[in-house]
């Protein structure tokens, strides 16, 4: 996964941090669980803010989802 897969990040991470409300984190604690997400290969300083925000985003949708 690169960055600008931000649905596909999202729904990786709504699995392996099922109860975490995505609004709730910082983006540096984003970005970090981001580069930890076995299948994530770009290069961890290419993040930036309006490639977090839609991973973030994304996320929110899984997590969103889950809660209903």
């Amino acid at each position: 996964m690169k960055w600008t897969d931000s649905e596909d990040i999202g729904i990786a991470l709504a699995e392996k941090f099922p109860g975490q409300d995505p609004l709730t984190l910082r983006f540096t604690d984003l970005r970090q669980r981001v580069i930890t997400l076995e299948g994530f290969d770009d290069d961890p300083n290419r993040s930036n803010e309006p490639k977090l925000e839609a991973i973030q985003m994304a996320w929110y949708e899984e997590w969103k989802d889950a809660q209903a």
